[in-house]
């Protein structure tokens, strides 16, 4: 597949002119190594799941770094966090230097424990999430945005399940022990299952037959591997009671698909799980036009015990908020409006809000229109260009964010 430019990569970019080194971290084939590569394409390249460079990594580092040509990419370090001491040393050593020392890793906690104790002050941190609608016009709720299938579309139920094969043999088992994976496969299905859900681990442990500490143990697996979404609500207090769980949803929608059995576009269309995938790409659009710009996640949800519910609410960078209702609707109607209409009354006014509903793309309907007082329907294309524009602006009016 040929080299798509990613958005991060102008942060890439950036860090690399400030910071000694440069750690991305993302869901496994996410393109992080290729978007490195193609940042900095004249270093050496070192893949660390290559049990011969582990053991050379481990026995003789300081022999391995000397053979190097900088910059140097070091590809899945969590499997040698050892070499961050040593490369701490060689950073400090030549402190001037800047953009020479690159890692990727798909397991946050992990690499991020390294990267505390070792790298604090010399490491510029970037998440990379598969690719974006802002990125390719090839991502679509079935295919989701995973690169290796957008390129080979017609391959897609083959790669994901070679992808969760891939990932149950070997990211699940390095993070913990997961003894029997034929369940944790159940477990992946059951969660698709609850997709857009508000979560609860009793309901997810009883048909399993496990406990819900091991359900909480399998989903910060899922979480620190980038391959879920948990959306905590929005504290805020409005006199109303809370919900105070978050909403979980599969990263990737093709993901979301393919667990759930939906293997073309027509079946999507009459899945009672539509409007939850819809739903979940909406989430995954607003996290990726946050990562890509070096922001950190920000998204939350509203719901009390009166009924009043709000799918996503997320800063806007400049000091104001989105309010966002999701609906995989090609009609929108002004009762659709209810929602932000009343929590929006429950705010504090002094907050700039932009209450949006976002619908799936229609031929005869205009991209955005007004449906009911300071409420706007746009269709899911222009909410993308809205959020990158939104990203670009406050970007312009100060230095890059880090995370």
């Amino acid at each position: 597949m040929r080299f798509v430019p990613r958005i991060l990569q102008s942060a890439v970019q950036q860090a690399g002119r400030a910071f000694p080194a440069i750690v991305l971290t993302g869901p496994r084939r996410a393109g992080k190594t290729t978007l490195l590569r193609h940042s900095f394409p004249h270093g050496s390249y070192i893949l660390l799941e290559d049990p011969d460079i582990q053991a050379r990594a481990r026995a003789d580092p300081r022999a391995l770094l000397d053979e190097l040509r900088l910059p140097a990419l070091f590809d899945e370090i969590q499997n040698a966090p050892e070499l961050f001491s040593y490369i701490r040393t060689r950073i400090d050593a030549h402190p001037s230097q800047r953009g020479q020392w690159l890692f990727t890793g798909s397991q946050e906690a992990p690499l991020m424990q390294g990267v505390s104790e070792s790298m604090a002050g010399r490491a510029a941190i970037l998440h990379l999430l598969p690719f974006s609608l802002a990125e390719s016009s090839r991502v679509t709720l079935l295919n989701g945005g995973f690169p290796e299938v957008l390129a080979r579309p017609a391959g897609r139920q083959l790669w994901f399940s070679s992808y969760i094969q891939t990932y149950l043999e070997r990211d699940v088992r390095a993070v913990t022990n997961v003894r029997d994976l034929a369940t944790f496969r159940r477990f992946l299905a059951l969660l698709a299952a609850r997709h857009g859900q508000i979560l609860n681990r009793t309901d997810l442990a009883a048909p399993l037959g496990v406990s819900v500490p091991t359900i909480s143990d399998w989903l910060h697996v899922l979480e620190i591997t980038g391959q879920i979404i948990l959306v905590p609500p929005y504290f805020e207090n409005y006199g109303k009671r809370i919900i105070k769980s978050p909403k979980i949803y599969i990263g990737d929608s093709g993901l979301a698909c393919h667990l759930l059995g939906i293997l073309t576009q027509a079946e999507l269309d009459r899945s009672p799980f539509l409007g939850a995938i819809f739903e979940g790409f909406v989430a995954g659009e607003i996290l990726k036009s946050q990562s890509n710009r070096g922001r950190r996640p920000e998204l939350y949800h509203f719901r009390d015990q009166q009924g009043l519910e709000v799918d996503f609410l997320f800063p806007d960078g400049g000091g104001g908020l989105y309010m966002v209702e999701c609906k995989a609707s090609k009609t929108v109607h002004p009762a659709m409006a209810s929602p932000l209409t009343s929590l929006r009354r429950a705010m504090d006014s002094r907050v700039p809000a932009r209450s949006i509903i976002v619908h799936r793309p229609s031929r005869t309907a205009p991209p955005t229109r007004a449906v009911a007082p300071n409420v706007e329907a746009i269709d899911l294309a222009a909410f993308v260009r809205t959020l990158n524009a939104s990203a670009s602006k406050v970007r312009r009016k100060g230095s890059p964010a880090k995370r």
